[in-house]
């Protein structure tokens, strides 16, 4: 953000041209240039805000625009914003196609995304969250015919944790997108270049009413511009009837050119077809206040080839309403910022402490009448209440006036911000850039290094899944970019703070802060408390602020940081550095964006750690914990988690004993987590049911493909399921889908079966399973295993099948649970295992206790 002459607006370009096009000459109208000629936006920039503006309202948004294609191929260029101030999102004015963000996918791909959370856009898309890391929803859908792509359409909303974007919103907005196409197209036919190469051009939302005090009433006819207007409307406008012109010119000459923007489009969406009946938007009047202005259309015949009249009411709101009486009895300064930046109001006690009259600042945008408020380093704090729900808390120094810090608030709402200011303290250490405004922002190579960090870090994080790997991944990406040493994080638990981990610190030295509770006086609680990053250049600077508290060294800087996700508070993070330094703009920026980024990741490994708990548990109780013990064979059976996302597997193991034989089963649900599980659960119990019930086989496998369909449909799961006669070693086998059993024979020879199977469980409920008939010599070894045993990526199954065929060769006649046990042992060498394993072993004694008749 910087200050800007008056009346000059060089970051959200807006232009006019005669009768709603652009001058003779001009080519405003495809290359995004402004047209200074005339007071009519050109045609394509209000199609442009008319559909963003469609858009946001009918999905419920507060805040939009438009990406349109420019004349630099793969290149689109952000053409309307709309609800949002252009200079604070200046970053994302351009956006090439290939880049990993949701509008370039959008456009790349011709389908819509929606991102209905943080955590659903950090999941898809962490680059977008390192840069905006907040709580909001966004929708982006490509604006596209059969035969060209032209852009993307873009809304911003509210959040909406865990529940998906509604269909009915999905299908307003591409609804939206497709008008916008065809109109982009039109004018392509009309040998329009539809291309954008200029800055954007920012349009105000229509906005709710508050009861008006003067009603100004005029009918504008929209074949000749002609207005007429009533004297209460002239009076509003600081004119009088005789000298009103009658021209929309003369009704729009006082106001901002976003404002003209949005009074085009409203105008345009109430007079076509099948529009509104009425629509409403508030416009800053010539004095700066605000006013609200309500169109209706008025019918006229169909076909008679005219225009229409558009009949309106300009309702001025006064200087004294109730509401500001009650904020002029505030000792706090309180400000009203509508979504563009400008400031709408501010009470008593605010123009005593900006030292500036209501005349002198409502109208005009904060960060260029309070440039102090306009520094780089507070940018992130604005887009942070402007993109989410959450109130936004940081300390400034004043430099216009008498030089002090203020604390200051802002306070989101649909419409704006309101903003509460108050005197603080000067804190312990700030940044010299802000302390000192004009030292400069650091070199290039910063910058890029400031965009770099968010961005590693953001990937890494989607690939934790644990809050152990969440800190290890902080501690191989953080400490190093920012030069620390030391880390701690600490999680919230039940009102206290809990050591996580740590790594750089002395030892025992953090012990005496684990657990501290939420009232006690200390920087890693403060942070979390207050929302905002504290930072100390030297440890005596921490000192002055904490008296008495403990350190670990005499020399060095501390940066403590906030997690803070949705809203909620995480915990904190302590980062430690061997030598005083100094913070610039943009390590506290990154820094406090990256908290955000490390909350998330650590809430979402949170909610796992919870799951995988209850799923383990589930697990653990579904699992047989003693397998039945039957003459002539012994059976062995072991269960090892996976370690790639430490996520419990759908694996199990079962022996039943029928009667008739001993039933050996291993099977593989698809998928990890509780529902696998309970799945998993589920079919072992219905394949136990159909054992004891006394089923062939075929019949057990038949009968649990079509139960698995009914009760999940979707749902996949292999099943290798043996019949055992114990006396004779006579068996029948039936596989679907699972990988062959192995059979190890009393000479020591191994091979690997030939069963006959058939497809996975819960494709298709006709499905047959094929019985093979096999038999065990006494002292032979059935081996059953799922493919965890033997998968590896990189490697071919089959390789891993050998692997364990040799091994279990090799292992001789050992007794069965040595065989197990090492078997498993190897298996847990491999150190990123993405899969659970089940093994089951039936060893057939090799001195019968009966004979066989």
């Amino acid at each position: 953000m910087r200050a800007t002459a008056a009346g000059e607006h060089p970051d959200c370009v807006t232009w006019y041209g005669a009768a709603g096009h652009a001058p003779p000459g001009e080519s405003g109208a495809t290359t995004g240039r402004p047209n200074s000629n005339g007071r009519v936006p050109d045609e394509l920039a209000l199609v442009l805000a008319q559909a963003a503006v469609s858009a946001i309202e009918s999905a419920g948004g507060y805040a939009g625009g438009v990406y349109l294609r420019s004349r630099t191929p793969g290149l689109l260029r952000l053409a309307v914003l709309s609800g949002l101030p252009g200079p604070l999102f200046r970053p994302w004015w351009n956006m090439h196609a290939n880049r990993p963000f949701p509008v370039a996918e959008a456009h790349r791909s011709g389908r819509a995304v929606h991102l209905a959370d943080a955590e659903e856009a950090m999941r898809l898309f962490p680059q977008l969250m390192a840069g905006l890391p907040f709580p909001f929803g966004s929708m982006y859908v490509p604006v596209a015919t059969d035969r060209e792509k032209f852009g993307v359409l873009v809304v911003l909303r509210a959040a909406t944790p865990g529940v998906p974007v509604d269909h009915t919103d999905r299908h307003r907005v591409e609804h939206a997108a497709d008008r916008l196409a065809a109109a982009l197209d039109g004018l392509r036919a009309n040998g329009e270049p539809v291309e954008w190469d200029g800055e954007p051009v920012c349009v105000q939302l229509p906005s709710v009413t508050t009861p008006p005090v003067r009603i100004g009433y005029f009918d504008w006819d929209l074949a000749d511009g002609a207005v007429t207007a009533d004297a209460e409307l002239c009076a509003i406008l600081g004119t009088t009837p005789a000298d009103f012109p009658g021209t929309i010119d003369a009704l729009v000459t006082g106001l901002a050119p976003e404002d003209a923007y949005g009074l085009w489009t409203v105008a345009r969406q109430t007079a076509a077809p099948g529009g509104p009946a009425a629509r409403r938007m508030r416009l800053r009047g010539p004095d700066g206040r605000g006013h609200l202005l309500e169109l209706s259309a008025r019918a006229h015949p169909p076909g008679d080839g005219t225009a229409g009249h558009l009949t309106g009411f300009l309702l001025d709101f006064g200087t004294g309403p109730v509401a500001a009486e009650t904020t002029d009895r505030l000792p706090d300064a309180v400000l009203s910022l509508d979504r563009l930046g400008r400031l709408t109001y501010l009470n008593h006690s605010a123009e005593v402490l900006l030292g500036h009259t209501r005349s002198e600042l409502v109208g005009n945008v904060l960060w260029e009448v309070l440039p102090w408020l306009g520094h780089p380093a507070h940018e992130e704090y604005f887009r942070a209440a402007l993109m989410s729900d959450d109130a936004v808390h940081f300390l400034a120094r004043r430099t216009t006036g008498p030089d002090e810090w203020l604390s200051v608030s802002l306070h989101p709402g649909h419409d704006g911000l309101t903003a509460t200011l108050a005197p603080a303290q000067q804190p312990a250490y700030t940044p010299g850039s802000v302390a000192r405004p004009g030292a400069g922002l650091g070199s290039p190579a910063d910058r890029a290094s400031a965009l770099y960090r968010p961005v590693a870090l953001a990937i890494a994080l989607t690939e934790a899944v644990t809050a152990r790997q969440v800190s290890a991944v902080v501690t191989d990406e953080l400490l190093p970019a920012f030069g620390g040493r030391q880390l701690a994080i600490y999680l919230l638990t039940e009102g206290h703070l809990y050591l996580a981990w740590e790594t750089g610190f002395p030892k025992g030295f953090l012990d005496r802060f684990d657990g501290v509770g939420l009232n006690a006086r200390l920087p890693g609680v403060d942070t979390l408390s207050s929302g905002r990053p504290i930072f100390f250049e030297s440890m005596e600077h921490l000192a002055a602020a904490y008296p008495g508290i403990p350190l670990d060294a005499d020399v060095g800087a501390r940066a403590f940081l906030p997690l803070i996700a949705s809203g909620r508070p995480v915990g904190s993070c302590i980062l430690g550095f061997d030598q005083p330094r100094g913070f610039s703009p943009e390590e506290r920026t990154v820094l406090t964006a990256l908290a955000g980024l490390i909350a998330q990741a650590l809430q979402r490994a949170q909610r796992y750690d919870t799951e995988a708990a209850l799923a383990r548990g589930l697990q653990n109780a579904l699992l047989p914990h003693r397998l039945p013990v039957v003459e002539n064979v012994d059976t062995v059976a072991r269960y090892l988690p996976g370690t790639q996302g430490m996520d419990v597997g759908g694996d199990w193991y079962d022996v039943v004993d029928t009667g008739r034989g001993l039933a050996l089963v291993v099977g593989d649900v698809q998928g990890h987590g509780v529902a696998a599980a309970a799945t998993m659960g589920q079919l072992r119990s219905a394949v136990r049911a159909f054992a004891l019930a006394g089923q062939d086989p075929q019949e057990v496998m038949r009968d649990t493909n079509r139960l698995l369909i009914d009760i999940d449909p979707g749902q996949f799961a292999t099943c290798c399921y043996i019949v055992l006669d114990p006396a004779t070693g006579s068996a029948q086998a039936v596989r679907a889908g699972h990988p062959q059993p192995l059979l190890r024979h009393p000479d020591g020879s191994t091979e690997v079966l030939d069963l006959d199977g058939g497809v996975v469980l819960g494709v298709d409920d006709e499905a047959t399973y094929p019985v093979t008939e096999l038999r065990l010599a006494p002292g032979a070894v059935l081996a059953l295993f799922t493919d965890g045993l033997v998968e590896q990526p990189g490697i071919d199954i089959d390789l891993g099948i050998e692997r364990l065929r040799g091994t279990l060769a090799e292992i001789g006649s050992s007794p069965l649970t040595e065989t197990a046990d090492r078997l498993i042992r190897e298996a847990r060498q491999t150190v990123d295992r993405p899969d659970d394993i089940a093994l089951l072993l039936a060893a057939r004694r090799a001195e019968p206790t009966r004979q066989v008749p």
